[in-house]
């Protein structure tokens, strides 16, 4: 008897050494990043509460700052990273679902969720504003969370998260004209197929919350916060790669951008975990 209690004792302990030894191997999982970037290892600087909702962002390189948006009220934001995320705000609109941000010279483009946008200049401490309604806003068929510039077309570039027409098969990108602000829709679209198959997800339906062109390898990069996935891609929207990315990192990605050198950040809602936060990745040169 007392040596089948020892028996016993020992096969307990082995099966629970085991298990925490698969869950080790488990939480040390390393999921791949894209070449020039270590997904796992971002320099992290926390946001104040009144950033929580923290969406679009956008990296103005005269002083190494970011502006941003959040996505409930009509308050940007500038952020100095190197001021533990120290911000000034400033009151531009009501109440709106506002989701991206994007700098073209002086004036900012903000992308609200039904497609309309507003234009952002500063003048001494004041913001003077305009507006321009998306097509069909006010049917709300239509929804948008992804703004980027594309210098080699000299158009802004909206991503479809969920409209009408798309289906879940594609999505949908529209232009803006920056003068005009006149939309043109389906100027290029991404098949959602081989997405699905990167990430082994046979019915995927992908959500871009954040665009922006990675200016020294001349991708673009898509973020798809409900998906958890970083997709690369051509300019005409042709995916080349997909990344799953890691929860505990990327709590809630809804911005991304880049320094001029390819230094690459993403922004974090709160999402009910701690602080928003910034996340910092310097390029790795080759070599």
């Amino acid at each position: 008897m007392l040596i089948r209690s020892y028996l016993i004792q020992y096969c307990f302990v082995f099966l629970i050494l085991l298990s925490a030894s698969c869950q080790s191997t488990k939480e040390k999982k390393i999921l791949p990043s894209p070449p020039g970037y270590d997904l796992q290892t971002p320099v992290t600087l926390r946001l104040n509460r009144e950033l929580d909702e923290i969406s679009g962002i956008s990296f103005y390189e005269k002083d190494s700052t970011v502006f941003a948006i959040e996505d409930e009220d009509g308050i940007f934001f500038k952020i100095a990273l190197n001021n533990n995320g120290k911000a000034e705000s400033w009151h531009f609109d009501k109440k709106r679902d506002y989701e991206d941000v994007a700098l073209v010279d002086s004036t900012f483009y903000v992308l609200v969720s039904n497609g309309d946008i507003e234009t952002l200049q500063f003048k001494n401490d004041s913001i003077i504003t305009n507006k321009a309604k998306f097509p069909n806003a006010d049917k709300h068929v239509d929804e948008f969370e992804s703004l980027y510039y594309d210098d080699s077309l000299k158009q802004l570039i909206m991503l479809c998260k969920d409209c009408q027409d798309d289906k879940k098969k594609k999505v949908t990108a529209w232009s803006v004209d920056l003068n005009s602000l006149q939309y043109t829709p389906s100027v290029y679209s991404i098949d959602v197929s081989p997405i699905a198959a990167k990430s082994a997800e046979k019915k995927l339906h992908f959500k871009p919350s954040a665009a922006a062109i990675n200016p020294v390898t001349n991708e673009l990069y898509i973020l798809a916060s409900v998906n958890n996935l970083l997709v690369i891609a051509d300019r005409k929207g042709n995916v080349k790669e997909v990344y799953n990315l890691d929860p505990k990192i990327f709590k809630q990605p809804e911005g991304i951008t880049f320094t001029p050198t390819g230094d690459l950040l993403i922004s974090n809602e709160a999402a009910l975990t701690g602080a928003a936060n910034i996340l910092i990745y310097k390029r790795k040169k080759k070599g």
